[in-house]
């Protein structure tokens, strides 16, 4: 930590507002990444060598983890420094922690997402902060009560309720750290145990269930290194020479926990081999790896997606929560970004996999038998759940944005060897993403979410939905569908899950806190009893602010867009403080959804202007691409063009304006800060990248693989990241900036923030630092994310109307 930067810990800046705040936070983005890194120690779990606490001046106690070599990091599994890559994950009894049915509500206003239904339809597992952290509960969807399932302290992320209806399997975030695990619970809260990520340097990601009920997919994650060593003589190992062809030839020795090949009844005849998938098969840079006829914005390429030598092991298991069963092995793949087992046939003879990095991922069809890969397409960032077979295995339906610029609907005939025999479009919409897709338990009928400049339109494909076909294997638009449209009571869908005949969804607005809604008639949603009110969104007295949409246009005429909130009180043109505020990704999107820290922010006089600059998703694969390499620079002055559109188009007054982002948008916000000197009076950097070449050196593997291809390799384009680097023009800085960091953060590393506040001191420039304890990249805990929003409001209206 900078010793001449003024950093407040959670407890210092705690005592500046003591009084707490009856209202739930915004759930986090779910989805964005597939696989993390080692799992946090927690306190039960610390070893012997981590140093005592250290006493702060605020009477807190920080505990500071560290190995023999001084990194900080986990240490390594062997002696020898190795680490014995893809081995089998263990499975750990936990004790029972469910609560009460009627467990207290500590907060009036909370948050409901990520719901999964039971095989009856009746009642929803489901992600839950009423508690002041994301718990899960499961509940009826037309009554009450709900039931806590597991009380610990560690952040949920993901829920999935099996088939069968025997176990819920879901992932937590270890200390709120970017490091998962999957669990297994019953759904009366008993028998709950770890599946995988509880050992050394490993982490895990939930995947989907056996459609039986029978076992669950997981991925497990662990550090790249040099092959493992030999297994002692006797021990069960499966190597990884399958069949000729490309990607073959990477033997994996696996670790103990494996089958001996002695697998269930319903997957004999399968061998436990791994399956390395190989490179992803779009090495050639630049635009032509990905044709698309309406691409016409030009892109800068900053090298290959595969082979940079970043990236986890990845490991795809099939487990048993009974543990009759030893882990079956699926697939594996060395220097990967992601992979995650999407879908399986109903007779375990087909696997589909999502694999690669950000802005090149990948569906892979593999055949179980001998892990042959039998189709490989391109498909869309966001939501992880591309696709799925249909019931007999004879068609594969993806969402994808193969060959066009926008995410659509697309069915294939398989042959009996799993190969498609021509692509058809179901459904597509000019403009439009399809961002979710979910199909009913029958595969009869598809449920689809489309993304309309940040709005979400439900629309539901009955079976008799006509297709066009196309036999050269080229996507081809369909002639028509059969379809239906879901009223919404608010804007933004984030999930769809089926529930039997009706259909669970998973709504958030501009006016209201994210909830679960069902279809009990399949065409009118209904709030669940235990999804907070809508009246219930803010504390009385000042109602949330609906936005308005702005359509700025970059100095190069790129269309942009925005969303901007205009504070309460004032009349409509009378200049105001106005924040830009500048989203993370940089492929997420502004959505209009309600956002505790913009009504803090709203609430202190201060207008908001959230823009979507180059780089964002939701206006096609081209305008997602426009920043990459020197389009960078680009995306820097759109920050400009669009503050400028909201002086001149709104009711900003010019003389006050300050920037804030969080993750790629505190980034922008360094960078704006240096770049557009005198354009800000002050910003607000939150988990920003401040130097890249130091981002590089502490970001997780899996990180380092997707950030390569949008910003620049950090050895083949090193003069590049450092031209866009915010300390390079750190001389440049004049406003005050404050800063805010997550202490467990392993995506962007907190010495982002430090060296930057630091930088500004040694210059004179006032600058503060925030470290929240116990969060991570995502602030997930309603203490901090009070604490937080409030820092951060304080700063803004002090230096905008000071």
């Amino acid at each position: 930590m900078a010793s001449n930067a003024r950093n407040l810990t959670a407890g210092e800046a705690t005592a500046r507002h003591p009084a707490a705040e009856p209202v739930a936070e915004r759930p986090p983005d779910v989805g964005t990444a597939d696989t993390g890194r080692p799992a946090t120690v927690r306190p039960e779990e610390r070893p012997t060598d981590e140093r005592p606490a250290e006493r702060t001046k605020d009477g807190t106690e920080k505990r500071t983890k560290e190995r023999t070599d001084g990194t900080g990091a986990p240490s390594p599994a062997g002696s020898d420094g190795l680490t014995a890559a893809f081995a089998a994950p263990a499975r750990i009894p936990l004790p029972d922690a469910s609560g009460p049915r009627d467990a207290p509500t500590r907060l009036i206003a909370h948050g409901c997402w990520y719901p999964s239904a039971d095989p009856s339809g009746t009642r929803l597992a489901f992600i839950c902060d009423r508690g002041g952290v994301p718990q899960l509960w499961t509940g009826p969807a037309d009554g009450e009560p709900v039931r806590l399932l597991d009380d610990g302290p560690d952040p949920v992320r993901e829920v999935s309720w099996s088939p069968d209806g025997r176990w819920i399997a879901y992932t937590t975030a270890p200390g709120g750290g970017e490091h998962t695990r999957v669990l297994c619970v019953r759904p009366d809260g008993s028998d709950r145990q770890i599946l995988a990520g509880a050992e050394p340097g490993s982490s895990a990601h939930l995947g989907c269930w056996a459609h039986d009920g029978s076992a669950v997919t997981v991925t497990v994650a662990v550090p790249t290194g040099p092959p493992a060593p030999p297994s002692p003589s006797g021990a069960d190992t499966t190597s990884g020479d399958g069949p000729s062809g490309p990607g073959r030839g990477f033997g994996l020795e696996l670790g103990s926990g494996l089958s001996d090949g002695r697998l269930p009844d319903h997957w004999r005849g399968r061998t436990g081999e791994t399956e390395l998938l190989g490179p992803a098969p779009h090495t050639d840079r630049g635009p032509a790896a990905l044709p698309s006829p309406a691409v016409t914005l030009g892109t800068t390429p900053t090298g290959a997606p595969g082979g940079t030598g970043f990236g986890d092991g990845l490991s795809a298991y099939l487990i048993d929560p009974d543990a009759v069963a030893a882990p079956v092995l699926i697939a594996a793949v060395q220097d990967a970004a992601t992979l995650r087992v999407c879908d399986l046939s109903r007779d375990g003879s087909l696997a589909l996999l999502r694999r690669g990095p950000r802005g090149r991922r990948e569906a892979v069809v593999l055949r179980t038998a001998d892990h042959v890969t039998t189709c490989v397409l391109p498909v869309a960032d966001g939501d992880p759940w591309i696709g799925s077979f249909s019931p007999r295995a004879d068609a594969l339906r993806l969402r994808s944005n193969a060959h066009r610029e926008f995410a659509v609907l697309l069915t294939a005939e398989l042959d009996p060897d799993g190969r498609p025999l021509g692509w058809s479009t179901v459904a597509a919409r000019e403009g439009s993403d399809l961002e979710l897709l979910r199909y009913t338990r029958d595969g009869a009928t598809a449920v689809l979410a489309w993304n309309i400049r940040g709005m979400s339109d439900v629309e539901i494909l009955d079976p008799d939905t006509d297709t066009g076909t196309d036999t050269d294997g080229r996507p081809e638009e369909g002639t028509g569908s059969a379809s239906r449209h879901i009223p919404l009571p608010h804007e933004v869908v984030t999930r769809v899950t089926d529930a039997n005949s009706r259909l669970a969804l998973a709504l958030s607005g501009s006016r209201r806190r994210p909830g679960i809604w069902w279809l009990p008639d399949g065409a009118t949603p209904v709030r669940t009893p235990w999804s907070s009110r809508d009246e219930d969104a803010v504390p009385p007295g000042r109602p949330p602010v609906r936005p308005v949409p702005l359509r700025p246009t970059a100095r190069d005429g790129l269309p942009l867009n925005g969303w901007y909130y205009r504070a309460p009180g004032r009349a409509p043109g009378e200049p105001a403080p106005c924040v830009i505020h500048l989203h993370g990704g940089p492929e997420d999107q502004e959505r209009p959804v309600l956002d505790p820290l913009y009504h803090e922010i709203l609430g202190r006089g201060l207008d908001i202007f959230a823009p979507d600059v180059r780089g964002s998703s939701g206006y096609g694969r081209s305008f997602v691409d426009a920043d990459l390499g020197r389009g960078r620079f680009a995306a820097l002055d759109d920050v400009a063009d669009c503050t400028a559109h909201a002086v001149l188009a709104g009711p900003a007054d010019p003389s006050r304006l300050a920037v804030m982002g969080r993750s790629y948008g505190g980034y922008l916000t360094f960078a704006s800060l240096v770049w557009h000197p005198d354009l800000f009076r002050t910003g607000v950097a939150v988990c920003g990248m401040s130097d890249l070449a130091t981002f590089f050196e502490g970001t997780e593997p899996w990180i380092a693989q997707s950030a390569a291809h949008k910003y620049g390799h950090p050895e083949r384009d090193r003069e590049l990241l450092r031209e866009l680097s915010p300390m390079t023009r750190i001389d440049a800085l004049r406003a005050p900036v404050f800063a805010v960091h997550g202490e467990h953060d392993t995506n962007v590393p907190p010495r982002e923030s430090e060296q930057f506040v630091r930088a500004a001191r040694e210059r004179g420039v006032p600058a503060e630092l925030l470290t929240l304890r116990e969060e991570g990249h995502d602030f997930l805990r309603a203490d901090n994310r009070r604490l937080f929003r409030r820092a951060a409001a304080d700063w803004l209206q002090r230096h905008l109307n000071g």
